[in-house]
């Protein structure tokens, strides 16, 4: 029970720690401080993390890496737009 605390609570950290990042993007429209090769890096390995928790049968892995690709996502679409307009 308490592992199962532990990794639901690392879980919820990691799914909404790009919200800021995307708060502070749609709000300065620019993302001039937002590395692309990070963003893919990190979209990859959330990517092979929700494959390994598809293979355990894992449904926090699964859950939590999920969600943080879309928001890596909207992360990426700003990124992209932002960029293109500057």
């Amino acid at each position: 029970m308490f592992w199962s605390i532990i990794g639901s609570t690392a879980a919820v950290f990691t799914m909404f720690a790009f919200i800021p990042q995307i708060i502070k993007a749609l709000k300065t429209k620019s993302v001039k401080d937002v590395s692309l090769v990070t963003l893919l890096q990190l979209s990859l390995g959330v990517t092979l993390w929700i494959a390994y928790g598809i293979h355990l049968k894992d449904a926090i892995i699964i859950t939590a890496n999920s969600i943080t690709l879309v928001t890596l996502i909207i992360l990426l679409c700003l990124y992209f737009n932002y960029r293109r307009r500057g």
